[in-house]
């Protein structure tokens, strides 16, 4: 179980006093975040999620917060944040910025069907466009510059065969060419678990701690690894045309988008891996910490390389 910071129940009902959400029943910790510790929290007046931050400061925090009321009031399947008793997005708890979000129902998926690759297509387009009236703007955390130099520190690192897999990224990331395309606000981190479904319908969508302004096609990139692949990290042609055709209905892609999107592929398989290296090889302080497997994101990126011709007639069969 992935809580850095544990909470008792009289530290939990102090936090609660701050909100209108009736008394404390019980709650229980989420096994699934891997950046900061989450509660399921029920109380007399429903059921809630908080979250304890663990790296972002409140003028993160406020600015995650302000995305998903955004998002919200512009009628996606966000759970907007819940306000103090005195208007406020966060508050603290156990010295930390924390945030009570209401839970939506749904249950994630173990494996994506072509309807709901559809769906989240949809969903991404209009999380795009929706962005772009949104007033703020916060660098990636995990973009280019991020990627090149965490590949460069971890290479020593690396047995063999993995510095052989980085060392070839890199070369072939150094040729990504970011400059001219669209970008603004993104999710970026539209994993299947960070989605909630009933039956075929996106009933919501979760943890934006890594929204940011960075290319869209980025973001697209990330749903498309994780959502339309077989097991092997291979990717599935009828699942990836499902996902593109909805996306570019929404917001038809550009010329220069179509030229990057292999490197912009293998960018998002690069970012994952990278990350989940660093999460053993330079392990943070923490309790029941969650660690992915590597393995699955160094795959991927291996067979985004090869699959030259599949990806290019994909993207011209969706568009």
């Amino acid at each position: 179980m992935s809580v850095f910071t544990p909470v008792n129940t009289q530290e939990l009902q102090m936090f609660l006093s701050q909100y209108i959400v009736g008394e404390l029943q019980d709650f229980v910790g989420i096994e699934a975040g891997v950046e900061n510790s989450n509660f399921f929290v029920n109380t007399s007046s429903g059921r809630y999620v908080l979250t304890l931050f663990e790296q972002h400061s409140p003028n993160e925090l406020s600015y995650f917060l302000q995305v998903m009321q955004h998002m919200a009031k512009a009628g996606l399947p966000i759970a907007a944040p819940i306000p103090t008793r005195t208007g406020s997005l966060f508050s603290e708890c156990k010295s930390k910025p924390a945030a009570l979000i209401r839970h939506l129902a749904g249950e994630t998926l173990v494996q994506a069907n072509l309807q709901q690759c559809a769906a989240i297509g949809e969903l991404l387009a209009n999380i795009h466009l929706a962005g772009q009236s949104f007033p703020l703007q916060r660098a990636p955390d995990r973009g280019h510059n991020w990627r090149l130099q965490t590949a460069q520190r971890l290479l020593p690192l690396l047995e063999l065969e993995d510095h052989a897999i980085l060392s070839k990224s890199l070369q072939r990331q150094q040729t990504l060419q970011l400059a001219n395309l669209p970008q603004g606000l993104i999710h970026a981190d539209l994993f299947r678990d960070n989605t909630l479904f009933i039956h075929n319908q996106l009933s919501g969508v979760l943890d934006w701690y890594y929204a940011c302004n960075d290319c869209w096609l980025y973001d697209l990139a990330i749903v498309v690894n994780d959502w339309c692949c077989f097991e092997n990290g291979a990717l599935d042609p009828e699942r990836l045309i499902s996902c593109l055709s909805t996306y570019q209905r929404i917001r038809p892609f550009t010329y220069l988008e179509a030229e990057q999107w292999q490197l912009m592929l293998e960018a998002a398989a690069l970012r994952f891996w990278l990350s989940r290296l660093v999460a053993i090889l330079e392990p943070r302080a923490g309790s029941l910490v969650l660690q992915k497997n590597p393995l699955e994101f160094r795959q991927k990126l291996e067979h985004r390389q090869t699959e030259t011709a599949l990806i290019r007639a994909c993207w011209q069969a969706a568009v």
